[in-house]
């Protein structure tokens, strides 16, 4: 148990630190394209026009929030 404290965990943790900073550090070669954080899309942007203040968002209803979505509810 010595052998495997004193050389194989170091050497588990040293492999895993490696390969994570290989994976991390191989965007510099990627493409220009591609380098670039993915675009994030504006959910207020995909709703009709008419809905421009938070309070006429559509909202869960009480039950909703109390009880869970109705689709997730046991019948009987």
């Amino acid at each position: 148990m010595a052998f495997f404290r004193s050389y194989i965990a170091p050497l588990l943790i040293v492999l895993i630190f490696s390969v994570a900073m290989l994976a991390v550090s191989a965007r510099i070669f990627l493409p220009a394209d591609m380098v670039a954080p993915a675009p994030i899309e504006d959910p207020l942007a995909t709703l009709s026009p008419e809905l421009t203040t938070a309070a006429e968002l559509p909202g869960p209803e009480l039950s909703e929030l109390i009880h869970g979505p109705a689709h997730y509810q046991l019948e009987g």
